[in-house]
């Protein structure tokens, strides 16, 4: 069974930055996609940012130019490069990996933005 351990979050100023770490306990090439999702209070959760096994990435619109997906294969491990956070960042932020037979999540992690 595949383990996704998320870590990073925390509380930041308005303009600040986090880094999110998602650790597989397998080889991340098992996954055709990974997946940061996120869900405020009260909202759907909401898929963030995506890397593909080739390594393409994709962004929710309110996010571009102001994060960034990555990965390190030797680690196992998805990243999520957070700058300039608003408030509106604000929520549980979710690890997601998709194999063809299942999809897999970590716990969450929150992150709150707020002065």
């Amino acid at each position: 069974q595949v383990q996704l351990v998320e870590s990073g979050g925390g509380l930041v100023q308005p303009g600040g930055s986090l880094r999110l770490s998602c650790a597989a306990s397998g080889s991340i090439f098992s996954f055709f996609a990974m997946h940061w999702y996120r869900q405020a209070p009260g909202k759907q959760r909401e898929l963030v940012a995506s890397i593909t096994s080739s390594g393409s990435t994709n962004y929710v619109n309110s996010v571009k130019d102001r994060f960034t997906i990555s990965r390190d294969i030797a680690k196992n491990t998805v990243y999520l490069q957070m700058n300039s956070l608003r408030s509106e960042d604000t929520a549980v932020y979710y690890c997601n990996a998709d194999s063809i037979t299942k999809s897999f999540w970590g716990q969450g992690t929150q992150v709150t933005v707020s002065s």
